[in-house]
Order: structure tokens, then C-alpha cells, then sequence
């Protein structure tokens, strides 16, 4: 397989479509070339779009399939080993020093059969009003549909209380955009620049290619955008991942840059995803987290090190104890912005805070999870193998209102701030200084 053979399938597949897009697994192209046999000739040529999809009314089959989704797209099937509650009782406490809990704590958290069902929220009516009167056009296309929004004057105040009890989700794109436009200082000008760079850079070749078309049918898979191979959802990835690894030199592609562009793309088209990736790059410090070495990965981890060290000694003792290093189980957490950690609503949650306030927001989400089990992780039965499976796992909130409303009164301590702020000097102290490398556990 070679990149070129990989960036022309996606090419040619763009131009015709595949047939069953959304609801068919798909014929692979690129990394099992069709056989020479008359019979795989054929199968491929029938997977090929012939225009009348979209014609064309709903067989029994889609309908079926399109009833399966949840509100978010996904098939109500769930694909992760190891669901554990993370519970709202400790999280009605404001973080503060703790001792350790009591020895005789089980080692293991609850644990959840199954994924909960994806409801809306019972305040979603009202909050859309809200975030209806508080969001107004500031710049109309041509055909009159909004092209940027901004927020009313009189409602700046309420924004950040409102982005943390959850944006409804039908403002998620309008919100996204205008937080992410806000936070970088980006021009409407600027956009236009990053469309026209990503269309460039389709037609450009990239050493990346071929990894990329690995990572794509296994992003997200359980979302009916990227279900079928080289369908509309598999394609728009590609492309803007392809585009994306030719950004950044030092940064190139790395997996954990499928999920944040696969969630993205479920809200912007392609162009838009691309210009959000390069505003998480440049603006929100994601270059540092992608970079190689991942040093901003490293210096949240210090910064979260540090505030297990004073406020949950107890904790930071254990994890010394079993020798287990932050970056054996908080790497993912940090790489792919939690997407891959929690239900997808809940990563929605997280995210509307982290585009708001920067990355700060993932360290405090970290703490959370920690604080949630410590006393699981000081328990007189916890080791090595009990500590790293619960971190390990997959969190399913008892109540995502509860989780946001501590991170948001942790975010909102402005001595916390500050310690965080002087931590990251350290962090960067102890690098210059070569020392960084004996600072972490």
C-alpha cells in the first residue's frame, strides 16, 4: 500500500459515493486491494454510489437502522469492557486537603452494565430560549444565513454559567464557533485564508497518508457519520486529517488528533473542522500537546502532580507506593480531550468548558476523576493492577450536572488558579534545567 494509491481511492470514492452510506459496512480499498477475482470486481463496482441515493425513498432497512440511533447519531450498542459509575457524592464537597478514606474501602468502584440512555436534558427547552435570546447574527452570507454570531452585551455575564449547565444542542455549533473565534482572536478573514489552505492541501502529498487511512475506520466507528468504509463521514476525516498533518511540521498527525477532528465533524463541515483544528493548535496550546515528546501533555500532568500533592497527600502517596506513573493511565485523557474516556454527552460537556477557558479545563476534569476514587486508590486492598484498571476505565457520571458544577467551582478558585499558573513556571524551570524528567511520578 502507498500513499498515493490511498490519497486517489479517497479522491475517486469523493467524486461517485458509496452505496449504503451509513447503514452497509463497506468494501475495502486501500489497506486490502480489491482481488483480481471476477466476483471481488463485482462486489466493489456494486459498493460504488451511482447518484440515486439521495433520490431515491427509505428502504425497511435504513429505517430500522436510522431508529437504532440515539439523539447524537450513535447505534445504541456499546463497545466498551469496563463501564464504572463515577459517583456524585464526592463531588458535592469542594476540593480541599483530605486525609486518606478508611483502609477497609473496597479497591473497586461500582460498575455499570450498560450505557444510560442518551435523554434530553429536562431543562433543554428552556435553556434553548435562553441561549436564543443571549446569541444574536453579527454577519449574514449572502442567501441571509448566519455566517458569525456574537453575544448580547447585557448577557456577557451569564455565559460562562451558562456554558457550564450545558449548551443545548442545537446552539452547540453557533456557541463552538463563536467561543473558538473569541479565544483565538481569529478574523472572518482568517477563516477564508484556513478554507483555502485545506483545499490546497488535498491535492498534496503527505507521509502520513497511510497512517491515516489505518486510524479512520476505527474512529468513532459506533457514529453512523463513520460507520460505513469510505462513506461521506470516512472521507471528510481523511481529508481533514490528511490536511491537518500538513500544518504543523513538529506536530505532523498522531492518533489522538481522530477523535477531536471526528467529534468536530459532527457539528462543522470539513473547511470549518480544519480551521477549529488549527485554532486548537495554535490558540488553545494544543501544538504543545501534540508535539513530539508531548511537553504541554507533561506540564498539565506536573500541574495535576501537584494538586493531587496538596489537596489529596494521601493519593500521591499511594500512587508512589504502587509506582504508578500519571502518564500510565491520564496520557489518553489528555491526547484525545477525554473523547474516548466518557459517553459522548458528557464529552460534549467538557468540551463546551474547554473551548471557553482552554485546556486548563482537562486538568481540573483529571483531579475530578481522581477525587472521585481516592478513597478506592488509598484502600488497604488497593495495588498496582486495582489502581491502574479503575483509571483505566470508562466513566459513566452518576449526574454530568453535578461533575460540571465542581469543575467549574474548582476552575472558579482563583488561588487554585494562581498555584497552577506558578506550577506551570516550575514546569517550565524544571525543563530548561533538565530536571523535569525526575519530577513526575
Amino acid at each position: 500500500m502507498d500513499g498515493f494509491h490511498v490519497r486517489n481511492t479517497y479522491a475517486q470514492l469523493e467524486a461517485s459515493g458509496v452505496k449504503g452510506d451509513g447503514y452497509e459496512e463497506g468494501v475495502e480499498r486501500t489497506r486490502a486491494r480489491i482481488g483480481t477475482s471476477r466476483a471481488s470486481q463485482l462486489q466493489a463496482e456494486a459498493a460504488l454510489g451511482d447518484g440515486q441515493e439521495k433520490k431515491r425513498s427509505l428502504d425497511p432497512k435504513e429505517i430500522q437502522v436510522l431508529q437504532s440511533l440515539d439523539r447524537y447519531g450513535f447505534f445504541s450498542i456499546t463497545s466498551h469492557d469496563r463501564l464504572i459509575l463515577l459517583s456524585s457524592a464526592p463531588l458535592l464537597k469542594k476540593i480541599s486537603h483530605t486525609s486518606a478514606g478508611p483502609p477497609t474501602a473496597s479497591s473497586n468502584a461500582p460498575t455499570v452494565k450498560l450505557l444510560p440512555p442518551v435523554e434530553v436534558p429536562a431543562k433543554e427547552s428552556s435553556r434553548i430560549e435562553k441561549w436564543t435570546r443571549m446569541l444574536v447574527p453579527q454577519k449574514r452570507e449572502f442567501g441571509g444565513n448566519v455566517e458569525t454570531w456574537r453575544i448580547r452585551p447585557s448577557k456577557e455575564p451569564k455565559l460562562r454559567e451558562r456554558t457550564y449547565k450545558g449548551i443545548p444542542d442545537r446552539w452547540r455549533r453557533a456557541a463552538w464557533d463563536l467561543m473558538m473565534t473569541r479565544f483565538s482572536g481569529i478574523s472572518p478573514r482568517g477563516y477564508e485564508i484556513l478554507a483555502s489552505e485545506y483545499r490546497e492541501c488535498l491535492d498534496k502529498p503527505s507521509t502520513y497518508d497511510i497512517q491515516i487511512d489505518l486510524d479512520v475506520p476505527r474512529t468513532i466507528s459506533g457514529h453512523i457519520m463513520f460507520r460505513t468504509r469510505y462513506g461521506a463521514g470516512q472521507r471528510s476525516l481523511f481529508h481533514v486529517l490528511h490536511s491537518f498533518s500538513l500544518r504543523c511540521p513538529s506536530c505532523g498527525y498522531v492518533q489522538g488528533m481522530g477523535p477531536i477532528a471526528a467529534t468536530l465533524l459532527c457539528y462543522f463541515e470539513p473547511e470549518r473542522v480544519y480551521a477549529s483544528l488549527v485554532l486548537l493548535h495554535d490558540a488553545y496550546k494544543l501544538h504543545d500537546v501534540f508535539n513530539q515528546g508531548f511537553p504541554g501533555m507533561l506540564e498539565a500532568i506536573y500541574v495535576q502532580e501537584r494538586i493531587m500533592e496538596t489537596t489529596m497527600p494521601a493519593v500521591y502517596e499511594a500512587f508512589k507506593k504502587h509506582t504508578i506513573s500519571t502518564t500510565s493511565y491520564a496520557t489518553k485523557w489528555y491526547i484525545t480531550l477525554f473523547a474516548n474516556s466518557v459517553p459522548f454527552q458528557t464529552q460534549l460537556r467538557f468540551w463546551d468548558a474547554f473551548l471557553l477557558e482552554g485546556y486548563d479545563v482537562f486538568i481540573a476534569i483529571a483531579v475530578a476523576i481522581v477525587w472521585v476514587y481516592r478513597d478506592h486508590i488509598t484502600s488497604s486492598s488497593a495495588n498496582f493492577e486495582t489502581i491502574l484498571s479503575l483509571l483505566s476505565s470508562f466513566f459513566v457520571p452518576e449526574d454530568e450536572n453535578v461533575l460540571m458544577s465542581w469543575i467549574e467551582m474548582t476552575l472558579g478558585d482563583k488561588k487554585l488558579r494562581a498555584n497552577m499558573t506558578q506550577w506551570r513556571q516550575d514546569w517550565k524551570a524544571l525543563v530548561a534545567s533538565g530536571k523535569d524528567g525526575a519530577a513526575l511520578l
